[in-house]
């Protein structure tokens, strides 16, 4: 997957948001600064927000980028995230790199996927703060921490900070129209298909620690057992 200098090809960057006017901003800016990264080659960046749903002011922050909006009202992840690669697909996107609204990559998210030279890049996630879960936020904390492998090697899978070659998304069937758990599942798929999965710690993203979302039993839902059964 070393990029040729001269050849025509893209990266797509695919955005599911769902009420998101409060964190997009800062997304879209992070996407801005790994898209003109100087090892990308010059390669185009495209990015898709699919907006999903959405009742505030997202699509008038989006607005403000340079991005394709797609308004969609699926009320579904999986949906919206498989409508993105579709998208990016028929744009001539030869890697699909996905990631959360309310998530910000690092400078060189894009550069450390395409370095791993793997069919499939799942990376990890760090916690932007933890105040959201108020008076539970040391235990919070330290629950997560005791548990989670920010590390080569990890087992973890998250739609915030995935990666894959388009052509095997698109040869093994991409996102399944789940609420929750698509990332997992699509990854599941790609494993027992036999392609090269790289599960990584470089490519870096920080997230929100926010406890509620828009489905349960997703990574907000994993964030609130540190305290729920308090």
């Amino acid at each position: 997957m070393a990029q040729v200098p001269g050849e025509s090809r893209m990266i797509g960057v695919c955005i599911p948001a769902h009420n998101e006017q409060n964190d997009i901003g800062l997304c879209l800016a992070a996407i801005a600064r790994a898209a003109s990264h100087p090892d990308l080659l010059d390669e185009r960046v495209k990015t898709v927000v699919v907006l999903d749903a959405c009742t505030d002011l997202t699509d008038q922050v989006v607005r403000a980028w340079p991005v394709t909006r797609l308004n969609k009202n699926y009320r579904n992840v999986g949906l919206a995230r498989a409508a993105g690669a579709r998208y990016l697909l028929a744009s001539g996107a030869r890697w699909l790199a996905f990631t959360d609204a309310d998530t910000v990559v690092s400078d060189a998210w894009l550069v450390h996927q395409l370095s791993l030279r793997a069919s499939v890049v799942c990376g990890t996630v760090s916690i932007a703060n933890w105040a959201c879960d108020g008076p539970h936020a040391a235990r919070a904390q330290a629950s997560f921490l005791a548990h989670y492998q920010d590390r080569d090697g990890h087992r973890h899978v998250h739609g915030a900070n995935l990666g894959m070659d388009a052509l095997v998304y698109q040869r093994l069937g991409g996102f399944d129209s789940l609420a929750c758990s698509e990332d997992q599942a699509l990854v599941d798929k790609l494993e027992r298909a036999g392609v090269t999965i790289a599960w990584t710690a470089l490519p870096r993203v920080v997230t929100s620690a926010r406890l509620y979302s828009r489905v349960e039993g997703g990574f907000a839902t994993a964030l609130r057992q540190a305290w729920v059964a308090d």
